[in-house]
């Protein structure tokens, strides 16, 4: 974003067991830029706003480093509780083998 761009969030539910995707709308994105992304939207066959949600996920995807972090986490959660699991490789392989 440029300087002075803005964004904002913004949650709705519609009751308490729904809550509705929220919108994020940005504020003075450069004309080049919106014409830059209207162009990419328009190769990959996409809406403008398609193309900026596909954008916007790629690019907020936890990098790999913080997910291996996490599945260390909960395996240790459970190592730490005594559970213990089975090799799922070695029971998927007898499985196949019946």
């Amino acid at each position: 974003m440029r300087s002075g761009a803005k964004a904002s969030l913004r949650f709705e539910r519609k009751s308490k067991e729904e809550i509705i995707m929220p919108d994020v709308l940005v504020r003075n994105i450069d004309r080049d830029t919106l014409d830059r992304l209207k162009a990419r939207a328009h190769s990959n066959n996409r809406s403008l706003q398609e193309e900026l949600k596909e954008l916007l996920e790629i690019h907020a995807k936890p990098d790999i480093e913080s997910t291996r972090n996490r599945v260390n986490d909960i395996l240790k959660k459970y190592e730490a509780s005594g559970r213990r699991f089975s090799d799922s490789g070695s029971d998927l392989s007898k499985d196949r083998e019946r």
